[in-house]
């Protein structure tokens, strides 16, 4: 039997290794939690990310090995990398950790982003707003997710405040888009270079923090998705990318501007379970493995749901009108703050009826504590 190893343990592990039942693998993980989402679905190596003993436990008999996010050490996949073939590629990982060198890859390509310069300290912050211009947001050029090691920059006088909240530390100058909505596009690339596509995804954010997405995305005009995959299929191509990748997309007055991307599957394709003939994680699995892509068709809408700290009871949506498309996923995660704990993704045969199951599913919700 296959066994596949992942580099990490959260929620995206954890469903990566449900879709594989489907695939008939195993999996092993390595996470500093022992008791982290995805225990319960594979073995367990429990150990730092950069600890060499951890590293070859986890690789030893492992058929490939993947990642769930891409904060996971470069130099610990390059290693690996050495005894068994990681997929994505160690370039995918370094590409996406730091966010200037992402953006220089954008241009590189021709895929068009909003106007960006380096920063190294408070004068180079200074210059770097000059030649921006503002409003514009800071950020650490690594690590960060959901809103976090960024800000906005309205006046020149906000400049000191702004590089004291990020740390000091090294970052990268964007310019503020004025969008019309955040946008993603999740491609799929196999072994032998062969790519799917699934459709845009309209995604809802709030405080940095992904809250629903509309699958496929409403009203998108002539071209965007063949610009959309066109940009994704550049980088695949020019990192040598194997399995999923998301590129998070503005768009602006009917083009597109990337924002981001993630080498590995993503929130929001989540709806992808229920809502597309082969889910994101079961095609990621099989880029990986060298098998056939699956179908990325999908057949009415489909929108998906955040629940941030909090987690209902399963019989919630019991005797509600459309309740057979509505579905619960529990993380098992311990309920924080703003802690990304499951979701709710709600499908059905036009966007119509969806949204409408959607406002009795946001009220029963509601009714039951949560706040969106």
């Amino acid at each position: 039997m296959t066994l596949v190893g992942v580099l990490g343990a959260g929620q995206l592990g954890r469903m990566l290794a449900i879709a594989g039942r489907k695939l008939d693998l195993q999996f092993r993980f390595l996470d500093a939690s022992p008791d982290a989402p995805a225990a319960e679905f594979g073995e367990m190596v429990v150990g730092a990310f950069d600890d060499p003993q951890a590293l070859d436990r986890f690789s030893d008999g492992v058929d490939v090995v993947t990642y769930e996010f891409e904060n996971v050490p470069v130099a610990s996949a390059r290693r690996l990398a050495e005894m068994v073939r990681v997929l994505p590629p160690p370039a995918s990982l370094a590409a996406a950790q730091d966010r200037l060198e992402e953006k220089r890859l954008f241009t590189s390509l021709g895929v068009p982003t909003a106007p960006f310069e380096a920063v190294y300290d408070e004068v180079s912050l200074r210059s770097a707003a000059e030649r921006v211009g503002l409003p514009a947001v800071l950020k650490t050029r690594r690590l960060g997710y959901d809103g976090k090691g960024q800000r906005v920059v309205r006046e020149m006088s906000d400049l000191d405040a702004a590089w004291r909240t990020i740390g000091e530390r090294p970052a990268i100058l964007e310019g503020f888009v004025r969008f019309d909505r955040e946008l993603s596009v999740i491609a799929v690339r196999g072994r032998r270079g062969e790519m799917a596509f699934y459709p845009l995804i309209e995604n809802v954010h709030r405080d940095g923090v992904l809250r629903r997405s509309h699958a496929p995305a409403p009203d998108v005009v002539e071209g965007l998705q063949k610009d959309a995959e066109g940009h994704a299929r550049r980088l695949c191509e020019e990192l040598g990318h194997v399995g999923v990748l998301t590129l998070e997309l503005f768009e602006r007055g009917g083009a597109l501007l990337a924002n981001e991307m993630a080498p590995r599957v993503h929130n929001s394709g989540h709806w992808t379970i229920e809502g597309a003939a082969t889910s994101q994680f079961e095609n990621h699995l099989r880029a990986i493995l060298g098998m056939e892509l699956g179908a990325t068709s999908t057949e009415g809408a489909c929108v998906m749901l955040n629940l941030l700290g909090w987690v209902p009871e399963r019989g919630v949506f019991e005797g509600m009108p459309g309740a057979p498309g509505v579905t619960l996923h529990d993380y098992g995660k311990k309920p924080a703050p703003m802690r990304k704990v499951g979701h709710v993704t709600v499908c059905g045969a036009d966007r119509e009826m969806v949204e409408a199951r959607v406002d009795v599913v946001c009220e029963r919700l509601r009714m039951a504590g949560w706040e969106e």
